[in-house]
Formats: structure tokens, sequence, C-alpha cells
């Protein structure tokens, strides 16, 4: 037990910031720079009624509560594992976030009492049949598209979002054609799109997508996120943007921009 919260032997509390602790599997999936910058993304509507699919240990929708940028957030995990982690992470961060264990696919409105007003994932990015499987199913199933691919996940968002809903979604750039022709497909317009890089001359590593539902065509792609300063060993040399990105779980106005 840890301040009233159970831990498993497997099991560790990392410290996020001053305000976030969060129980994670030793030998499990954790989470990683692709969760903090998708937090970063999403604009500060904090009135707005918001949904995080394939939520994990939480750590998404708890940077939102932490930083005000969501008003009430529902937090969906299929994995039972993972939804019991999710629980007691809410639990030791006296949160006020609303788990919900269901498979993305069977949600609708009446599930949150209404179309709500933003979705934000960080989906499985591989698809089945590619990468490497992992003994680990928690790992295997964050990683690859088990429980649904990414048309899932736009169907699902759509389906409960209200026209001018907004969609978040970080994913691999090399995929990115997968994601746009998936949000079109369902009606989610795309209109914001960030490349992140980890050095000025390395190779796009991370994609950040805004969408709206029922909009008309026009994106905004913004310069370039660097992450590092240069490529170092350890890579500690965070940029400005990067630094403000853990300082303030936001980007600069150059990313926001429609």
């Amino acid at each position: 037990m840890t301040d009233g919260v159970f831990l498993y032997d497997n099991e560790r509390i990392d410290r996020v910031d001053e305000k976030i602790s969060l129980i994670q599997k030793k030998d499990g999936f954790a989470y990683g720079t692709d969760a903090v910058m998708l937090a970063a993304y999403i604009r500060k509507t904090s009135k707005k009624t918001a949904v995080e699919f394939g939520s994990g240990t939480g750590i998404i929708s708890l940077l939102c509560e932490e930083y005000n940028k969501l008003g009430k957030i529902y937090s969906v995990e299929v994995q039972n594992g993972y939804f019991d982690l999710l629980k007691r992470n809410i639990e030791l961060n006296n949160s006020k976030i609303q788990p919900i264990n269901a498979d993305i696919r069977s949600l609708t409105p009446k599930d949150f009492g209404g179309e709500v007003d933003v979705v934000f994932t960080n989906p499985p990015y591989m698809k089945t049949d590619s990468g490497y499987s992992n003994n680990d199913l928690g790992k295997n199933t964050a990683r690859h598209e088990v429980e649904g691919g990414i048309e899932d996940f736009c169907k699902a968002a759509s389906k409960i979002l209200k026209h001018g809903g907004l969609f978040y979604c970080v994913y691999r750039p090399d995929r990115a054609i997968d994601l746009i022709c998936a949000m079109r497909k369902y009606n989610i317009e795309p209109k914001r799109m960030t490349y992140v890089y980890p050095y000025v001359d390395g190779r796009s590593c991370l994609m950040l997508v805004e969408g709206k539902k029922g909009a008309l065509s026009s994106l905004y792609l913004t310069k370039p996120f660097i992450i590092f300063k240069s490529a170092t060993e350890k890579n500690t040399d965070n940029t400005d943007d990067m630094n403000r990105v853990y300082r303030e779980c936001d980007m600069d106005d150059e990313f926001k921009r429609v």
C-alpha cells in the first residue's frame, strides 16, 4: 500500500512532476515523449467535455487535468489490467477523471451523457502483421492494432463528437496517410499538423494532428518541432520548445494557429 493505493510487486511509482505520481509496471508499457507531447498539443478549453481513447496508465488525461486544459475528462481503457492501473493512478492523484472499461468500438454518446467536445488518443501505431510481437500482452496491445486499427479509432471518435468537435492524435509519420484517410472517411477534417524531429538533421519520429468534425478542408502545417538541440549520447539538451512542453504542458503560438 502507498498513500492508501495498492501496489503490486511488479510495479513502481514514478514522479512525473510536482503534482503527478504514476504507478507503472516495471516490465510493462511505460509512457514516453509521445504522451507528453500530445497533452501539450491539446488546446486549453477548460469547460469542454473530453474523452481519451486507450488511456493506459492515464498519464495524458492526468496532465490535461493538472494544467486545466479540459473540463470533464473520461478515460477509456479496454485492457482489464491497465484499467485497474488507471483507476489506481486516478485514486493516487486524487483525480476527478472518470474511468471507463470498454472497447472504443462499442461507445455511444449515451456513455457520456451526450456528444462530447474533444477526443484525444495515442493509439497503437503498428499493424498486427508488422514489427516484433511482444510476449507481454499489454505491451503488444499498446503498440499493435490488436483492439482496433486507426480507422476504428477515427470512426469511434466521429460517433461521439459534436459537430465542430476536436480530435487529437499522436502517430507515426510512416503511417500518416492511413491516419489522414481514416479521419476524412469519418468526417474529421485535419486542420493542424506538426511533424516532430529528434534534432534538426534527424528524420521525423512523431506527428501530431488536430482535426475538426464536419469542417471544410484547410490544413495548417506548422513549423517542425525539434526535441533536442543536437544528437548527443544521452539526449539531454532539450530545445526551448521541448522545455516548455515539460514545464507548462503547452507549445508556442506558432504551433497553435489554424
